[in-house]
C-alpha cells in the first residue's frame, strides 16, 4: 500500500454497496414488495462513463427490487448481486470470474455489512456519511454523502489519473449503452 493517489492510478476496478452509498439511504416500499429509491443523476453517469471507457464495476448489496435492478441495467452494470447477504464470498467470486487483484481495486460501502469487504481490497473508500467504524477503515472519505456524489467523486478520480476522464465529449446515456451491447 503506498501513497492514495499512485494506488487509485493502478485502479481498474470498483465495487459499490448501493444503499447508502449510490442512495442517500431512503427507502419507500411498494405494495407489491419492490422499494423506490433515488440516485443522483451524476452518480450514474460516472458509472456509466467508467463502464463505457472499459473498467470493471460490481455491484454487492443486501437491497434488492426490480426497481433497482433495472436502474443498474440502464446504466450498463453486468455484474451484480443483490439481496446479498454474505457480501465478502461475493466479491471473492467476482474476483475469481474475472482475474482481478483484490489490491487494485475500490470498494465503497456505508454500512457494518460493507467492513469485511473493505478490509481485502487495496483502496476501500466511504460516503462522507458512512458508519464511524467505515470511516475507520477507508483510506479516503469522500466529502459527498451517499447518494450526493460520493460515486462521482472516486470514480472521477480515478479516471483523471488514468488520463480517461472526460476523454471525448459523446456521452453517455441509456439508450446509447443499449446500442453498443
Amino acid at each position: 500500500m503506498g501513497n492514495f493517489k499512485e494506488d487509485i492510478a493502478r485502479c481498474r476496478a470498483f465495487i459499490f454497496d448501493v444503499d447508502g452509498v449510490m442512495t442517500d439511504g431512503g427507502i419507500i416500499p411498494t405494495v407489491d414488495g419492490d422499494f423506490i429509491r433515488r440516485y443522483n443523476a451524476k452518480d450514474g453517469y460516472a458509472l456509466a462513463y467508467a463502464i463505457k471507457t472499459g473498467y470493471k464495476v460490481c455491484i454487492i448489496s443486501g437491497g434488492r427490487g426490480r426497481t433497482l435492478e433495472h436502474r443498474l441495467q440502464m446504466l450498463g452494470v453486468k455484474d451484480y448481486y443483490l439481496d446479498c447477504m454474505d457480501k465478502i464470498a461475493a466479491m471473492r467470486e467476482y474476483f475469481a470470474r474475472e482475474g482481478i487483484d483484490p489490491q487494485d481495486t475500490i470498494y465503497m460501502g456505508d454500512d457494518i455489512p460493507d467492513l469485511e469487504c473493505m478490509r481485502e481490497v487495496g483502496i476501500p473508500v466511504c460516503p462522507a456519511d458512512a458508519a464511524m467504524e467505515v470511516i475507520e477503515a477507508s483510506r479516503y472519505v469522500s466529502e459527498f454523502r451517499g447518494g450526493e456524489g460520493a460515486v462521482r467523486d472516486i470514480i472521477e478520480q480515478v479516471l483523471r489519473a488514468h488520463g480517461d476522464w472526460a476523454r471525448n465529449c459523446m456521452g453517455v446515456t441509456p439508450s446509447s449503452l443499449v446500442a453498443s451491447r
